[in-house]
């Protein structure tokens, strides 16, 4: 075998190895993600509110403390944690209830700090670990027509964690880093654009790119911020938006 296909095959395998944790693994980015960190030869566990092997309320701390203690003391470490998982209430702001911005906000902010908080001891043992949150083009712009005010204030918090999240893990060999996507097409954006016909056209104005992301896109920003590729990138977040935060 020569040298060239040698570095193939272990490109191929990026992530061999490697404990990774997925939330929000059942649909969408979180699903891409999972396959592609399989693929890439990582042990992959996926978790979801249902339509996973793991289920569980990642708002709910006993659960996620339950969930993480059990992940770890199973594999004894995990070098990667993906929190993928997010949901949010869209609404213009005269018609956004308060109980729609606190759910948005837990589900936004929470679900993202509730796991990390519990994976920290196995991250740490560990030794090289990353840590990938995500944050959002909405965290950068607002986008005329997406009445997302709760949604753009939950990843711009994302976003700011995580840079603090990369300072407290420096020393202990925990990467932390954010990728924030623009308009991917998914089950859940479908709903958006079947609600308003207009909106991809919106979508598209503001993207250099004259096309929408698919989760695999997101999936490949994953793979190296995962791997060891990246072990000096901390506190950065990747746009992975078709341009559209470049304007």
């Amino acid at each position: 075998m020569d040298k060239r296909a040698i570095d193939r095959r272990l490109v191929d395998r990026r992530l061999a190895g490697k404990v990774a944790v997925v939330t929000g693994a059942a649909n969408g980015i979180g699903a891409g993600v999972a396959q592609a960190f399989a693929d890439q030869g990582a042990t992959v566990i996926r978790v979801d509110l249902d339509g996973c092997e793991n289920t569980c309320d990642l708002t709910d701390e006993a659960a996620v403390a339950a969930l993480f203690a059990r992940i770890g003391e199973t594999h004894g470490r995990i070098d990667i944690l993906v929190n993928a998982a997010a949901f949010a209430v869209f609404g213009w702001i005269e018609e956004l209830s308060y109980a729609d911005w606190k759910r948005t906000l837990a589900c936004e902010l929470d679900i993202v700090f509730l796991p990390t908080r519990a994976a920290w001891p196995w991250l740490k043992a560990s030794g090289r670990a990353s840590v990938i949150n995500f944050a959002s083009a909405n965290a950068h712009h607002a986008l005329p027509g997406s009445p997302a005010l709760a949604h753009c204030a939950g990843k711009g918090g994302v976003l700011a964690m995580t840079r603090q999240l990369a300072m407290e893990g420096a020393a202990h060999g925990v990467r932390a880093n954010t990728i924030s996507p623009g308009f991917i097409h998914t089950a859940a954006t479908d709903r958006h654009l079947a609600a308003d016909p207009a909106f991809k056209a919106q979508v598209l104005a503001k993207n250099m790119l004259p096309l929408l992301g698919e989760p695999q896109d997101i999936a490949f920003a994953a793979i190296w911020l995962a791997s060891d590729e990246a072990r000096y990138v901390t506190g950065a977040d990747i746009s992975v938006d078709g341009g559209a935060t470049a304007w």
